[in-house]
């Protein structure tokens, strides 16, 4: 079963590179504001995992700067990840807010959320 997965995910890494898609554009002015916006935000996730792969496609098309974590490969983010978002579980995405910290599951939801609060 190792063998199968390792296999399809180099296969998914593959079509993702041979198809990225395209990026929002943006002026200069608002992209550095954008920027300065998502510094907030973490994606926990997996290099070949189809979830994560999907996300990290929509933060392209919207051209959102958001910082990786790959929680397979790091041991303090796998550590973060669980004690902290509740359980291992890719992908997620830590939302820094004013209140405190949001980790938000789902590839769905987290699409929608970054296209409702950044994509303008």
């Amino acid at each position: 079963m190792f063998i199968i997965r390792w296999i399809l995910g180099r296969i998914i890494l593959l079509v993702n590179a041979l198809t990225p898609p395209k990026k929002m554009q943006r002026s200069p002015e608002q992209q550095a504001e954008l920027d300065k916006l998502t510094a907030s935000l973490s994606l926990y996730q997996y290099e070949a995992c189809p979830f994560c792969v999907k996300v990290r496609r929509a933060m392209r098309r919207f051209n959102l700067n958001v910082e990786v974590r790959d929680a397979k490969r790091n041991q303090d983010y796998k550590t973060e990840l669980e004690q902290n978002g509740g359980k291992l579980k890719v992908p997620c995405l830590r939302i820094e807010e004013q209140d405190g910290v949001r980790w938000m599951y789902e590839s769905g939801d987290i699409i929608q959320y970054l296209e409702k609060n950044y994509v303008k």
